[in-house]
């Protein structure tokens, strides 16, 4: 059986390998013993802590197998992006050049520097075990963030993003990094990317240019790659779109992976979201129905796990016994229950030019 729980100093062989698995690497989950044992440490503190509005607070999770005794996934939460620094993006804009002499207009897109995404809180650093991708792992590690969320609204902002990775050709660099960063830093992509995760990005935007970038004088290769995601990552934006997040204007600063938005109200895991209480009975008593993520009320001792979202006539959840023993939970507790499948598969890929 799965369940997502707190991270905990235990974790912390599991967390390294899944640093080093990552494909590919992530700047927020480096592959490096004491950044990761920092991670455990700030993460515990911030479950620990009273909490009445988003600030430095990084929330860690793991997908624990019970089964196999083995930590398998792991993802965070950054109550807010840019509480500490400034949390660095690009973002897509477009300039009008024209000349009334020359009769000339043109609209031309350019990247500027921008921090907007520094008061989102971010959903990041998900990295799960091979043998589980395309599995229903993949969506309970990923959104079980949101029901921890919905539980704690005052820990988080109202505004959610995610950043995804870039695109990288077939030798593992990114087209964006070769045509813009690397002409101020004499290290590859993978490299500066290392560096950047076991530090910060703050130093990467301090040396960048600080004048808006024009397209038209980038590489083909480094166009095409603005606002596109790694091939590894096309489900997990399928996912991301269809629970109710936007492509924003914003991409990342290194590889320009695209950055998403969402506001959590409006997210299909908080609209569908509902509080029942638990009726425990035998499995082979439960009624066929939908598998849901269920989740206890419990800060430091938060779970979530995939049961069926089986209800009495009189609106309780039924749950076997194991289910309730995950949980921690006993007869006539509250959970909180949202469908595991996400309506509809198409999504718009526009902008959102609203609050986003």
């Amino acid at each position: 059986m799965l369940v997502v729980r707190p991270t905990r100093p235990a974790d912390l062989p599991a967390l390294e390998r899944l640093a080093g698995s990552a494909t590919p690497r992530l700047t927020n989950l480096p592959a490096h013993r004491d950044r990761l044992e920092e991670r455990i440490t700030r993460s515990q503190r911030a479950f620990e802590a009273e909490v009445e509005f988003p600030g430095d607070e990084h929330y860690t999770f793991v997908l624990e197998d019970q089964e196999r005794g083995e930590v398998v996934g792991t993802a965070t939460i950054r109550a807010q992006a840019g509480a500490r620094e400034a949390y660095y993006t690009y973002r897509q804009e477009t300039l009008i050049h024209a000349s009334q002499q020359l009769d000339v207009r043109r609209e031309v897109q350019t990247l500027s520097l921008s921090h907007e995404v520094s008061e989102a809180s971010l959903l990041c650093a998900y990295s799960l075990d091979p043998r589980y991708r395309g599995t229903s792992a993949e969506s309970l590690l990923r959104r079980a963030r949101l029901m921890f969320i919905a539980q704690y609204p005052e820990r988080f902002a109202e505004i959610l993003a995610m950043a995804f990775p870039g695109y990288l050709d077939d030798d593992q660099q990114s087209p964006f990094w070769n045509s813009v960063g690397r002409h101020f830093f004499v290290r590859d992509y993978q490299e500066i990317n290392y560096v950047a995760g076991v530090r910060s990005k703050s130093f990467i935007a301090e040396v960048m240019p600080q004048f808006p970038l024009y397209l038209a004088l980038l590489t083909p290769q480094a166009r095409a790659a603005i606002g596109r995601e790694h091939p590894d990552h096309e489900s997990a934006m399928d996912e991301m779109l269809a629970e109710g997040f936007l492509r924003s204007r914003h991409v990342d600063i290194f590889d320009a992976g695209p950055v998403i938005k969402g506001e959590r109200d409006r997210l299909e895991s908080f609209r569908r979201a509902a509080w029942h209480p638990v009726r425990i009975r035998p499995p082979h008593s439960l009624p066929d129905a939908e598998p849901a993520m269920i989740a206890n009320q419990r800060l430091g001792d938060f779970r979530c796990v995939v049961a069926r979202y089986a209800l009495s006539p009189t609106g309780q959840l039924m749950l076997s016994p194991q289910h309730a023993e995950q949980l921690g939970v006993e007869e006539g507790r509250a959970v909180l229950a949202a469908p595991l499948a996400l309506p509809g598969d198409e999504h718009d890929p526009g902008y959102d030019e609203g609050e986003l």
